[in-house]
Formats: C-alpha cells, structure tokens, sequence
C-alpha cells in the first residue's frame, strides 16, 4: 500500500479508493495506533455458500488499519507497505463487521515495525493476526 504524502491519517484513509469501495471506517486513532473497521457487505462476500467475507478484503483491512498507525506518527508524512504476513485464524462471521487494531511497536530512521489484529463481535476469538514492516517518509523539518 503506497499512499501520497498526507499529515492527516484521516485524510490518508478517505484518499484511498480502496477503502472507500470496501466501505472503511476510521474508528480510532492515536499516536501509533490505529482502528478501522469494515461492515459487511454482500459484495465482499467470498464464498456464496457460507457468506464468509473474502480473505482478500480481510487482508485491505489490516494493510491499511497498519498504515493509518504509521501514519498516525507525528514525524510520517507518507508510508508504504514493505511486508505484511497475515494468519487466518478463522472466518469472520457472515453480517457482523469486522475490527482491525494496529499498533506500531518499533520504529527505526527508515522502518516502521506494526501488530495487527482484526476480530468481529467475538472479541476472544481473532479472525486474523498480522505482523509488517512499513516504510516511513518523514516530514521535512522547517
């Protein structure tokens, strides 16, 4: 996920066509944590039998949840996603939205290092965990 330079991660999620068709909702955000959320939907839908919502759209949640954290960095001016590893633990459950939380949890010059995980209306059991490294532009100092 490549995203143009932005100092407001809310402007950052609605400047994604992305996010928009998949219906994203900037929930949360604080320095270095982010939460967005996805209702459901019949188009996301992945498997017709089941109603489970796609593991793709699952996977655009969690991407962009991590970048609105880095984003969410007083110093980041812009973030792209250098690696994203993403465990299914389960499929969401058909009609309920679905809830993904990044925090960064290191931070180098170049790097950002994030944790995600997304979950629906039963919070005890994960729907997907995510681990991923995001660049980060940092703001020209004046």
């Amino acid at each position: 996920m490549s995203t143009e330079t932005t100092s407001d991660p809310g402007a950052f999620i609605a400047a994604l066509p992305h996010a928009r068709a998949l219906g994203m909702r900037l929930d949360r955000l604080e320095p270095g944590t982010a939460e967005i959320s996805m209702g459901y939907a019949p188009e996301l839908v992945g498997d017709p039998a089941t109603g489970v919502i796609h593991g793709g759209a699952v996977s655009a949640l969690m991407d962009t949840c991590c970048g609105a954290a880095v984003m969410s960095l007083p110093e980041a001016a812009g973030t792209a996603t250098i690696d994203l590893r993403i465990d299914y633990m389960r499929p969401a459950t058909p009609g309920q939205r679905v809830r993904a939380e990044a925090q960064c949890y290191h931070v180098t010059r170049h790097v950002v290092f994030v944790r995600a995980t997304a979950r629906d209306d039963d919070a005890a059991r994960p729907v997907a965990t995510a681990t991923g490294a995001f660049t980060i532009e940092r703001a020209a100092h004046r």
